[in-house]
């Protein structure tokens, strides 16, 4: 729900440590092709993007990868639209947006004046859907997917070189464990102390960073139970709260 939490007075919601307030979970991945020129891709745009763009100053996007279909995650689409114009993009295509059908579904749905034949909304996003696959390779950078659940949906995290991002997990199959060795860069959910139906608690994010082994976790999808500085005291040292505007180096 973002912190601070709408009608909500606690220590976090009016804490003044700017890592305390946080927008919706998203990532974004920027690399240099073959060719030199930059690349960039987002994982998810929730009703926050529209701010997150242009804070991290983006000006075009080669793609965008969907985790599953909350609203929190797929409720900024439409801010996508200055960046699908033709005009900023050098081979004049729609911007793919890769998703599972399930999701797909209620994109077009939630979407209509963007996705349905009958369109005719003339500045609509430039955008076409795309089929979530297990591997898909985006200007030379693979972005494999890593099934997990979500209370009882099953959703995508994604795993690009030596990175592998979560959100919105409560629980890890055995055999997409198996997708995560050797990592240096963890990006995981972890929502409160409380247990949650749909969500990790802080105490199973942990256990499940430990077992993965990377060398540096970043925690996110938190809700306002947890202050930044309090938390990170009585965390490992290589697993840390994540805060908005976080900028961490990977190998693609």
């Amino acid at each position: 729900m973002g912190v601070p939490t709408v009608g909500c007075a606690c220590a976090v919601c009016t804490s003044t440590d700017p890592r305390n307030h946080r927008l919706r979970p998203s990532v974004m991945v920027q690399w240099k092709d073959a060719g030199g020129r930059a690349r960039t891709i987002v994982i998810d745009t929730g009703p926050d993007f529209r701010e997150q763009a242009l804070r991290a100053g983006l000006t075009r996007l080669d793609a965008v990868f969907y985790t599953h279909a909350h609203a929190d995650h797929i409720f900024g689409m439409d801010d996508l639209r200055p960046l699908s114009f033709a005009v900023q993009r050098e081979d004049g295509e729609a911007i793919p947006l890769y998703a599972a059908p399930e999701t797909a579904e209620v994109l077009e749905r939630v979407y209509g004046y963007t996705f349905s034949p009958h369109a005719t909304y003339p500045t609509r996003a430039r955008v076409r859907l795309e089929t979530l696959r297990e591997r898909t390779v985006i200007h030379g950078v693979e972005f494999l997917r890593v099934p997990v659940k979500h209370g009882t949906l099953e959703i995508a995290g994604f795993r690009f070189g030596n990175a592998a991002y979560f959100t919105d997990v409560s629980e890890i199959p055995e055999s997409s464990f198996a997708m995560l060795k050797e990592l240096d860069v963890l990006v995981l959910s972890a929502l409160r102390h409380k247990p949650h139906p749909s969500h990790a608690t802080l105490e199973q994010a942990v256990g499940w960073a430990k077992r993965v082994g990377a060398r540096q976790t970043w925690l996110t999808h938190i809700a306002h139970d947890l202050g930044h500085e309090e938390t990170n005291r009585i965390l490992p040292e290589n697993i840390r709260l994540a805060y908005d505007g976080l900028s961490v180096p990977v190998r693609l």
